[in-house]
């Protein structure tokens, strides 16, 4: 890093951090008591610093990763600074911990950017700055880092051990992908990327050798077309079925197999992945939240995904492969007709973001939902466009853990969406810096928005006294 780059990161760092201390004061003071989810946490969090680690809140559904480490955190700084009584794990001590997490999560990205793309030299300085305080302030993160949530540490640990997967320090990535598993068990799904990332660096080597030997140059990892596909997976199969090759990998992986197994190993002792009240987080095949996720990523990233040359590509690539388009269109209308879900917490709840968009647009009409195909089609493409240079069995690893993570879920929740989005955008090329600074814009236009909404457009419900905010 030269000093100019340093210098920058660390005022761009600073800068970060004292607005959110800021916004962090604002909240608390008026929003002091829990709220929403911290009705669970807080408490629970508050029974662990009180020495009570086996009281159990059965409505809280995932591992006490969180409130572990708050007492581990907020105990021995209470203990230097003389702290005693109220203030000691109260609402807002522990909400800091989430203001912790968010700084460690700048520096993380930061990191990543320069592991991912330390081959690409054309990327400045402020390129690197710029995208690191554009993923920092990404919304939907962004906004729980205000409050005792469980998705800022969520997001440090297994961005962490994405970096230390990255840096070949395996054993660390599985001991910090097991932290990220014990505050939400679906980031088991990063440990698996993270054992896939090995997988799809040696597939690509041998895959390389493989035209070396054949000396076809037409052939290319990062193309797509029908006949490469055939010849690739052709390739993977005879590969994979080699047991040289398979011991060479799994003496790779093996810090993430162990901890696969151990995920198993719960999931049979506690009978299902959720834990506490099941009723509300039951597992289906949700397929349409591919779709929901494109869209997601699409609105969030459309100063990298939409312009008029990626729309005359699009349109191209349609003249192109009719049949293949239309396939496509039949199997995501197929998909959406038979397993479209509703949870009932969607339809209830009118504090989310997610209410209103059901209400608004999905509900206007019950063909809307087919309608919006087109529309998701070419998120997808888009998408997947952006993703080129990356080798194909990286794709097809990434693909596997989004389809993983996203489609069980029963209840639309945009904070789901919160990793896959962060390892996608980290992962594509850096755009230009007219571009990065309208993500920027866009992404504090839409965070002052929140929360404005949240602090000065409450309401009450009619069988409730207390005050209701909308959030993500």
């Amino acid at each position: 890093m030269e000093r100019s780059e340093a210098y920058g990161f660390s005022g761009a760092m600073s800068g970060a951090f004292l607005l959110s201390c800021l916004l962090f004061a604002a909240i608390s003071r008026r929003q002091r008591g829990p709220y929403m989810d911290e009705v669970f946490h807080v408490p629970q969090a508050q029974a662990y610093c009180h020495g009570r680690f086996l009281q159990w809140d059965p409505m809280i559904t995932t591992l006490p990763g969180l409130y572990l480490v708050s007492v581990g955190v907020v105990k021995p700084a209470a203990w230097l600074l003389g702290w005693t009584g109220s203030v000691v794990c109260s609402v807002g001590m522990l909400r800091f911990i989430n203001l912790l997490f968010s700084a460690g999560n700048f520096y993380l990205l930061y990191l990543l950017l320069l592991k991912i793309h330390q081959k690409n030299k054309a990327v400045s300085g402020l390129q690197r700055i710029l995208s690191t305080l554009i993923l920092a302030m990404f919304p939907t993160l962004y906004f729980f880092t205000f409050l005792y949530y469980t998705d800022p540490g969520s997001v440090f640990f297994t961005l962490f051990a994405y970096l230390m997967c990255l840096y070949g320090n395996h054993k660390t990535s599985a001991l910090l992908g097991f932290c990220g598993f014990m505050f939400r068990q679906t980031n088991i799904v990063w440990t698996v990327f993270c054992a896939g990332n090995v997988v799809a660096e040696k597939l690509n080597e041998a895959w390389k050798t493989e035209l070396q030997k054949k000396k076809d140059e037409r052939i290319s990892s990062k193309k797509g077309s029908s006949s490469d596909l055939t010849r690739i997976l052709q390739f993977l199969i005879k590969y994979l079925v080699s047991p040289k090759n398979l011991i060479t990998l799994t003496a790779l992986t093996w810090p993430y197999i162990v901890l696969v197994a151990v995920f198993f190993g719960f999931v049979f002792i506690n009978g299902g992945i959720v834990v506490g009240d099941r009723s509300s987080h039951e597992a289906c095949l949700h397929f349409p939240q591919l779709f929901y996720f494109l869209s997601f990523t699409g609105f969030f990233s459309f100063p990298h995904l939409l312009s008029p040359t990626k729309i005359r590509k699009f349109l191209l690539s349609l003249r192109k492969h009719p049949m293949q388009y239309s396939l496509i269109t039949i199997i995501s209308l197929f998909l959406i007709w038979k397993f479209t879900y509703v949870h009932k917490y969607l339809l209830a709840d009118n504090r989310h973001y997610t209410f209103y968009v059901w209400r608004k647009v999905f509900q206007r009409h019950e063909l809307v939902k087919y309608l919006l195909v087109p529309f998701y089609i070419f998120a997808g493409w888009t998408f997947t466009d952006t993703l080129k240079s990356k080798s194909i069995f990286w794709i097809l690893m990434y693909f596997v853990c989004l389809l993983a993570v996203t489609v069980p879920q029963k209840l639309l929740e945009f904070r789901y969406f919160i990793l896959p989005f962060l390892i996608y955008r980290l992962n594509i090329p850096f755009p230009s810096l007219y571009r990065q600074f309208l993500e920027l814009a866009f992404y504090i236009v839409v965070n002052a928005v929140t929360f404005y909404l949240f602090l000065n457009r409450t309401f009450r419900w009619e069988n409730s006294d207390e005050i209701q905010r909308f959030m993500w």
